[in-house]
């Protein structure tokens, strides 16, 4: 099985408008299939720098000397751009959410099909987990998160039942505490849902994407561009509002002639979906949401 099969590769890379000598970001370098896209359109000069915190992705390192990875999370953008020398870039791709890899390694807590202790962190070596996040939080904060990260209705019933049925371990603890709050027929979604909120508030998953969104139009050089592939609707709903009004509001701003306050301008008016052959071949592909935006030509 691949390590993770890219999804719109070729249109998240063509948008990313490569020159041959140009310095690129790849967000989330995982199995490495984005960036081995990116490094067949460079030439000798051009330089493409990996993101990734999770250990294993360092097994998928290209043999390529214009090629480095980046071993830290990209909330750390910029800070870890500078420590190379690098102050702009051409082109950055974020291909957002979980890998195919971190899913199908039943150990690492973020799959509902295995399993496991529960842990879900992106980086198995910092932060809280989830086993921790599950035994600890308020009913409120639970709550709260089941609410605002899975858009779940019995955010509150669910909350009280996984702090009644508290020590919650492993991942199959997790699915018996909360699969009678499913609604009839859609036990796989609902589970999905839980998961993916505990999974989002484990690794701040929105705010780092904020916070790169916010350093993006810093560190782009003039009709620069930022890729962004989502996969639900609370990070399309972040890339969207951002690009279409520079804030995460989506509440408009307009300067004294009418125009829009905003740094980047959108490329992609509608997002760009998969087509269905590939959802056939890759189901990961199936809520793949794809924008794309260009900062504003000036040489400030």
């Amino acid at each position: 099985m691949d390590y993770h099969k890219p999804v719109l590769l070729h249109e998240s890379v063509d948008l990313m408008s490569i020159k041959p000598d140009g310095i690129y970001v790849d967000l989330t370098f995982g199995g490495g299939g984005h960036s081995r896209e990116i490094l067949n359109r460079l030439g000798p000069e051009g330089h493409l720098f990996g993101f990734d915190q999770d250990p294993d992705a360092k097994n998928n390192i290209p043999e390529d000397k214009r090629f480095t990875l980046i071993e830290a999370n990209f909330r750390h953008l910029k800070r870890m751009l500078r420590l190379h020398q690098i102050r702009k870039v051409d082109a950055i791709l974020g291909d957002f959410g979980i890998s195919s890899h971190q899913i199908d390694e039943g150990e690492r807590g973020f799959s509902l099909r295995f399993d496991a202790e529960l842990d879900m962190r992106m980086n198995p070596n910092k932060g809280l987990d989830a086993k921790r996040l599950v035994n600890s939080y308020s009913e409120q904060q639970l709550q709260d998160l089941f609410f605002r990260y899975g858009e779940i209705r019995q955010a509150g019933a669910l909350s009280r039942a996984l702090i009644q049925a508290r020590p919650i371990n492993t991942t199959f603890e997790l699915v018996a505490a909360s699969e009678r709050f499913a609604p009839r027929n859609k036990r796989g979604q609902f589970l999905a849902q839980v998961f993916q909120a505990i999974r989002i508030e484990v690794n701040e998953e929105l705010a780092v994407i904020e916070e790169m969104l916010e350093q993006s139009k810093e560190i782009l050089n003039p009709l620069g561009r930022v890729v962004c592939i989502s996969y639900h609707s609370l990070e399309d709903r972040i890339v969207k509002n951002f690009f279409r009004t520079g804030n995460f509001s989506g509440q408009a701003e307009k300067d004294f002639y009418g125009n829009l306050i905003r740094p980047l301008e959108p490329i992609t008016r509608k997002p760009i979906v998969p087509e269905a052959s590939e959802i056939n071949e890759n189901s990961r592909a199936r809520s793949a949401k794809l924008r794309a935006a260009e900062l504003k030509g000036t040489n400030d």
